[in-house]
């Protein structure tokens, strides 16, 4: 066991001697125990190094006598500073006999730390033990914060890649945990206004570490006034468990905390980071938890900022899409949007749905690429679609129109974009597919089919060929959809419309129900926007 790398210089230490003479260990443990030192004795080699091996706490210095019955106290230091656990631990050569400037040179060669010739005196001896002392302790307390900020850097770099609420909780109370050796509870509160916390109890060092699990703490409802007002900055708080509610106070013996709070924007929720209060004894502790404390702030106003922002653009990006659909007596629709997860950018899926005087025009496009650009552009491309369906423009005249826009507005990006109309007086489907995934029909007798034919995706200063009409009985399905409903990284595309055309045969034919079947085979992974059309086809009789 690792000795304290906490104490002064000056305080008592637990020292061992190892001497085969009785009459020589009672004279050295006669001076050390005046002086306030607890001794630790050994009559040989073999003894002491069994005793530094067994596991228990380590003495903080070693007196050896050089010459002892089972082996040289040189050997012992050697194999003292060739072991990991004990190579820090300071030995100080004692000897009658070996005196002369060769035994000197080769007990510090070996790896003494000090070499003593008898009789010693009790100043001498006290003094090479302190000088001893205050040299081992000050390389400790430099490798233990050493040890401790590589342990906060660390937690810095997670709670900067966490990216909810719920994860920067989980880093702090990870970070606080193992930075200060102890059970930790962060608090927060999300961008969303939610709160959010995570609890990390402390389990014996030769046990895996526990996990860290959510919890139930309030930032919000800390009991004791933490003097940042609306402020910016960091306090440290000694505060009370008990009356803090949701706090697992059963896991802070004694039930004092110590708090780091911060905030890194005025008026935000603060942030804070609790341990038990004996955990934070000295100023490199105190500075630890507050500086963890004020990452976890500033790691928070980042994901705010970002959610913000993300929460803005999605939704101009719901503004260009449309707020109802049309009823007509062609068709009965059904649609669904669902934005890539929170933290993807926002991309540029869209659909449109649109009665002129030929039938009902339908459209599903997207822009390539997850940008707000993207989202203007398919904003631009949307509006566009609808001024030339209303100029009464067939649905490959929309496509060419569109492609001379891009060029027109210089635009960096491309799209594919599927059109299909419903003609109004003869019930078929005129299909114009600008590189879309093809859309699937399902006729009312239960074959399921792709519209494969198709033209270059826009963007590409390709010209488009006709529309393919398609018949298309009263009671047929048409399902319209963006890649982001199917397409998964390592899995075909091709394996995975054949899968969608397998789904579709098995749905019932209202346009909702297809909808949500569609949506329950094919879960979204939250990777990109997924735009979806259902369209059961009723023709002007029904």
């Amino acid at each position: 066991m690792i000795p304290d790398p906490s104490p002064s210089d000056n305080s008592p230490a637990s020292i061992l001697i190892v001497d085969d003479n009785p009459t020589n260990r009672y004279v050295l443990r006669t001076t050390l125990s005046r002086a306030g030192h607890a001794v630790v004795e050994a009559e040989d080699g073999t003894q002491a190094l069994a005793l530094l091996s067994s596991g228990g706490p380590l003495p903080e210095v070693a007196i050896v006598d050089v010459r002892l019955p089972d082996m040289t106290g040189f050997d012992v230091c050697e194999r003292i500073k060739a072991d990991a656990v004990t190579a820090a631990l300071p030995v100080i050569h004692v000897s009658a006999s070996a005196i002369t400037a060769t035994d000197r040179t080769q007990g510090l060669n070996r790896g003494a730390d000090a070499y003593l010739t008898e009789p010693i005196a009790p100043d001498e001896l006290l003094a090479t033990v302190t000088a001893a002392l205050r040299y081992a302790r000050a390389r400790r307390r430099a490798e233990h914060l050493a040890d401790r900020l590589l342990h906060l850097n660390e937690a810095t770099h997670l709670l900067y890649s966490a990216d909810s609420a719920t994860e920067v909780a989980r880093a702090a109370a990870e970070g606080a945990a193992t930075v200060l050796g102890t059970t930790a509870v962060a608090a927060l509160i999300s961008p969303h206004g939610e709160p959010a916390s995570a609890v990390r109890a402390a389990g014996p060092a030769e046990k895996a570490s526990p996990g860290v699990e959510t919890g139930e703490v309030d930032v919000r409802e800390l009991p004791s006034h933490h003097g940042l007002g609306e402020r910016t900055g960091t306090r440290l708080l000694r505060v009370a468990a008990g009356p803090w509610p949701g706090f697992p106070a059963h896991l802070i013996p004694g039930g004092t905390l110590a708090v780091g709070v911060a905030r890194a924007k005025p008026g935000r929720p603060p942030v804070c980071l609790a341990v038990p209060a004996e955990a934070v004894a000295t100023p490199d502790d105190e500075q630890l938890l507050t500086q963890l404390a004020q990452a976890c702030a500033l790691a928070l106003e980042a994901l705010r900022s970002y959610t913000e922002e993300h929460d803005l653009a999605l939704t101009l990006q719901r503004s260009f899409l449309p707020d109802t659909l049309p009823r007509s007596s062609l068709a009965e629709l059904a649609v669904r949007y669902l934005p890539a997860s929170e933290h993807t950018e926002i991309g540029g899926d869209f659909y449109e749905a649109l009665p002129t005087r030929d039938g009902l025009l339908l459209a599903v496009g997207d822009v390539a690429g997850h940008s707000l650009d993207a989202a203007m552009l398919m904003g631009q491309i949307r509006h566009a679609l609808r001024a030339y369906a209303i100029e009464e423009h067939s649905p490959q005249a929309i496509l060419e129109r569109i492609e001379n826009l891009l060029v027109a507005v210089e635009a960096q990006l491309t799209l594919t974009l599927c059109i299909v109309l419903v003609d109004g007086g003869t019930g078929l489907l005129h299909v114009a597919n600008a590189g879309h995934l093809p859309p699937l029909l399902r006729t009312p007798d239960g074959s399921v089919r792709f519209v494969e034919e198709h033209g270059p995706l826009l963007g590409l200063r390709l010209p488009q060929p006709s529309a393919v009409p398609v018949a298309a009985p009263p009671g047929s399905v048409l399902v319209m959809t963006t890649d982001g409903l199917i397409e998964r990284r390592h899995e075909d595309l091709g394996d995975s419309l054949t899968r969608l055309s397998e789904v579709l045969g098995t749905l019932q034919t209202d346009a909702e129900k297809v909808c949500d079947g569609l949506l329950a085979a094919f879960p979204p992974d939250g990777e990109d926007d997924v735009a979806l059309m259902a369209v059961r086809v009723t023709g002007p009789s029904e």
